[in-house]
């Protein structure tokens, strides 16, 4: 009659995995483009003032200073305004060291043309952003620019 076998059916074809490589690294070439490294997480609240003319600079001689109250969970900090730096909360008297050594860590190119930004939230009393200055006087860091974002017209 028929001479036809009956093979094992349902039997699935192995599953090639030679393209496996190429897409892991397309991923791991996505995500590497495409993550965005953060410099410091934020410990204070930091609602920025608004200002008619912004103008953009680059980021690689500058080093910022955080002004503000603690946020909300950092309330243990108290309710005063505070300084941070990087990833610490300092006193006044730390701010002149604290950049001292952030220069001395960037390339030595950039150290005569480091800028100082200072993030100060609206709520910040003038007399903390005052004694901040005078530190940076007393490190001679005296390019200071104030950050600030761009004010809407309603």
């Amino acid at each position: 009659m028929s001479k036809f076998k009956k093979g094992k059916q349902g039997d699935l074809p192995a599953i090639s995995t030679a393209s496996l490589p190429d897409i892991v690294f397309m991923l791991l070439f996505f995500f590497m483009v495409a993550t965005v490294m953060r410099d410091s997480s934020l410990m204070i609240e930091n609602k920025l003032p608004s200002a008619d003319q912004v103008e953009k600079l680059k980021k690689d001689r500058t080093t910022f200073i955080y002004a503000g109250k603690p946020s909300s969970q950092y309330k243990h900090l108290g309710t005063e305004p505070r300084i941070q730096f990087n990833d610490a909360i300092i006193g006044v008297e730390d701010v002149k060291p604290s950049i001292l050594q952030a220069i001395a860590d960037m390339n030595e190119e950039l150290q005569s043309k480091v800028v100082v930004g200072l993030k100060v939230d609206k709520e910040t009393h003038a007399g903390l952003v005052s004694d901040i200055k005078q530190e940076l006087r007393k490190a001679n860091a005296l390019k200071v620019m104030y950050i600030a974002n761009v004010k809407t017209e309603e």
